[in-house]
């Protein structure tokens, strides 16, 4: 199999994945194949990566990418974290959750937070002293964020925060959480507001279980308890209350289109293994790759894969420009994902009976794969914000 299976495409890289870019991608392959691939069943059997790994990927630069110098990172831009990802799906480490990290949890302290609150939280998130998740999810509200019942109430200079959340990625490891609260009820959704939460030094915070999870074994998902939790008015994040359902829409195109990253890097990987796979493997006297059906299956998946590497390279373009529009993101993560359940299904497919196997990495990109049209939003509302814009 090639080095970097994006190569069984023949495509030229982007402008985007040239020079710095492409080093970082051949660092972080290097990285995760030296570093977590070989632990990885027993991450995915205490359904973790441990605290050490983490501190080993900031210390290698693999954190905060695109977040600036001054605060610790990289300097980078979003093609940098795509690099990353894309490394992970390449060598097939993906439950090391350091794109949320990375992506998704930093870009709001940048964005939104103050100079002190910057200061304080980056440069510990670039080394990985800190942990980064984001609670959204709520067993009563899921996509529509509109419905969090989670609330923050101000006591004093201090908020006291009460609710549950649930299918948080990094749950069980992360020590920074974002929490999406109501600060005011009756204004739905221009009563939210986003305040970090730094676990470690408050009372009343609550892990729940590390949830049983049908893929991506290796990534803690959890439930989150806050009792009372009293954090200083000063970690919320904006000048103001009830600005977090904006943003929340302002930051949700790059976690769409970081869903899309996962799953081009994970259609690759599968097209890559399979075309090895079928070349080696003997049917009836002779290589499964000289039957029609599978060439013809192939010269499909190896298409639809070139047109969604196309997609995303542009989107990815688009996205640095700064002219990544929600549509357009929404397009990318429900159609790469729809894209990749269907290129592992096939390629599943093609090994047989081993494909059912769990030795054989088909099998667990088939159980990793299926959460990426439901997680980001589901499929169905992207659909339907594409289809509001008709």
């Amino acid at each position: 199999m090639a080095t970097n299976p994006a190569e069984v495409l023949g495509l030229p890289k982007p402008a985007w994945a040239a020079d710095e870019v492409g080093m970082l991608y051949d660092m972080a392959t290097r990285f995760m194949a030296e570093e977590i691939a070989p632990r990885y069943d027993e991450f995915e059997k205490n359904e973790m990566v441990d605290r050490e790994s983490w501190l080993k990927a900031g210390a290698a630069g693999l954190l905060c990418a695109s977040m600036p110098e001054k605060y610790g990172g990289s300097g980078g831009t979003f093609a940098h974290e795509s690099a990353i990802i894309e490394a992970i799906g390449h060598v097939g480490v993906d439950g090391f959750g350091i794109g949320l990290h990375n992506s998704i949890v930093a870009p709001y302290i940048l964005h939104y937070g103050s100079e002190e609150q910057k200061e304080k939280w980056l440069p510990k998130l670039a080394t990985g002293e800190l942990i980064g998740a984001i609670a959204m999810t709520e067993p009563g509200a899921g996509s529509d964020l509109q419905g969090v019942k989670t609330r923050a109430e101000k006591d004093g200079n201090h908020y006291r925060i009460n609710g549950s959340k649930t299918f948080i990625t990094n749950g069980q490891l992360a020590n920074l959480i974002i929490v999406v609260t109501k600060t005011d009820p009756e204004k739905g959704a221009k009563g939210t507001s986003l305040i970090v939460v730094e676990t470690d030094e408050v009372e009343g915070f609550e892990r729940g279980r590390n949830l049983d999870k049908i893929g991506l074994k290796a990534n803690d998902t959890s439930e989150l308890f806050f009792n009372d939790v009293r954090v200083p008015t000063s970690n919320l994040l904006g000048h103001e209350e009830g600005k977090g359902f904006v943003q929340l829409m302002q930051q949700l195109p790059q976690e769409r289109l970081q869903i899309g990253t996962g799953a081009i890097a994970m259609i690759e990987r599968a097209l890559a293994i399979t075309i090895d796979y079928v070349k080696e493997r003997k049917a009836f006297g002779k290589a499964i790759i000289d039957f029609q059906n599978t060439q013809f299956k192939l010269a499909e998946l190896k298409t639809e894969a070139t047109i969604g590497r196309v997609f995303y390279n542009d989107c990815v373009a688009r996205h640095i420009a700064g002219g990544l529009d929600p549509v357009t993101a929404s397009m990318a993560k429900y159609w790469l994902s729809d894209l990749q359940g269907k290129v592992v299904d096939e390629c599943l497919q093609l090994h047989g009976g081993y494909g059912y196997m769990n030795e054989y990495p088909i099998a667990r990109m088939y159980r990793d794969a299926r959460v990426q049209r439901i997680y980001g939003g589901t499929n169905e509302i992207m659909k339907l914000l594409i289809g509001r814009s008709l």
